[in-house]
């Protein structure tokens, strides 16, 4: 019965603005109203990565619970693992209204949110109440107008550290000025050391070693990859997410592809899928990637699989398609299995990634 309802929402939702529509869908899955998964194990999706195991590589990508109110109803719909955020230390609104742009034509959206949520504190109490486990990562942020974006990043860390299955560091967002700026290798060198320093402090206390993860912009020029691949490296960083929202405007024939904003959707699978390859080039394979960007079918989620990623999350995939979406990937990922004779998806990681890599952008 959920699921017929989820169904008939669906259309009914993508009729609305956009964070009207979103609002709804958050109301709608902390009171339970959703379609469950069959909760089935199934051996070969399971994946061990950032020193964690997950029932299988499907996630939901940040921005889509940013206050910590249904990572549980986001594993009750069939994903291996929840991530919220970005949070910042400080409640902000974000940027003016209008920020969200559909481009259905396109199966695109356009946002300039700006970080928007509720801060550190909100977030952490949903956390602390949960009564359910699973893998529910935290991504942190810097507030807007903080004099210390780095700082922030390590108070994100320090707060969330006893509910944060892992961290996610987002240096990659286009909305929040000069954030992008870190990426460059000295700048991201430095905020990594103090993140690093962080976490030493709480595993000095006796605290778990939790993973970190650096969020990418598939913005990065061809000669920036290697630097930028080596300061993770040399860091220490347990994973890449490979990536956030692009500034490029490609191909796209909607009128509101003129908005400012980062691009996400089926657009952004390419360029998304290419850098993907490369950093897991750059990276000899040895970090574990999350593949992120345009991911909108069983058959571009085994892509990313196949060009490098370890773990996947989509979002704008789940605006246009629903979200028997995710239900719908993990069975073609097994079905791959089967068809290909590995016993376990990770056998299929990367095994396209000097194809991928050669690719123009």
């Amino acid at each position: 019965m959920i699921g017929a309802l989820s169904s008939l929402a669906h259309p009914l939702l993508l009729a609305l603005e956009p964070e009207t529509a979103h609002e709804l869908t958050l109301r709608a899955l902390e009171l339970g109203v959703y379609p469950r998964c069959g909760n089935e194990h199934n051996a070969v999706l399971e994946t061990s990565a950032l020193g964690l195991i997950f029932p299988n590589p499907v996630g939901v990508a940040a921005g889509f619970d940013k206050d910590a109110r249904v990572p549980d109803a986001l594993l009750g719909l069939g994903c291996g693992f929840a991530e919220i955020g970005t949070t910042t230390p400080k409640p902000q609104a974000g940027n003016p209204k209008p920020r969200v742009f559909r481009l259905i034509p396109d199966r695109a959206v356009i946002n300039r949110l700006g970080f928007n949520n509720a801060g550190h504190a909100a977030a952490l109490a949903r956390l602390k109440a949960r009564a359910t486990r699973g893998v529910v990562g935290v991504h942190i942020g810097a507030n807007k107008e903080s004099p210390d974006r780095a700082g922030d990043y390590v108070a994100g860390l320090q707060a969330f550290y006893d509910v944060a299955s892992y961290f996610t560091v987002n240096i990659s967002s286009p909305n929040t000025p000069g954030l992008r700026d870190l990426q460059a290798p000295d700048a991201l060198d430095a905020l990594l050391s103090r993140i690093m320093a962080a976490r030493a402090e709480k595993i000095a206390e006796s605290a778990p070693r939790r993973p970190i993860v650096v969020k990418l912009a598939p913005d990065l020029e061809d000669d920036a990859v290697e630097p930028v691949i080596s300061a993770l490296v040399r860091r220490g960083m347990d994973g890449i997410a490979v990536s956030n929202t692009t500034l490029d405007r490609t191909g796209l024939t909607d009128p509101a592809a003129e908005e400012a904003g980062g691009l996400s959707g089926r657009p952004l699978f390419h360029r998304s899928t290419v850098m993907l390859a490369r950093v897991y080039r750059a990276s000899e394979g040895k970090v574990p990637l999350i593949g992120i960007g345009g991911i909108d079918s069983p058959e571009s989620a085994l892509s990313k699989i196949e060009a490098g990623a370890s773990l996947l999350q989509l979002y704008t995939g789940l605006i246009y398609e629903g979200p028997g979406l995710i239900g719908r990937i993990n069975d073609h990922l097994a079905q791959a299995c089967r068809e290909r004779g590995v016993k376990s998806i990770t056998e299929l990681t990367g095994i396209r990634a000097a194809e991928w890599a050669a690719k123009a952008l």
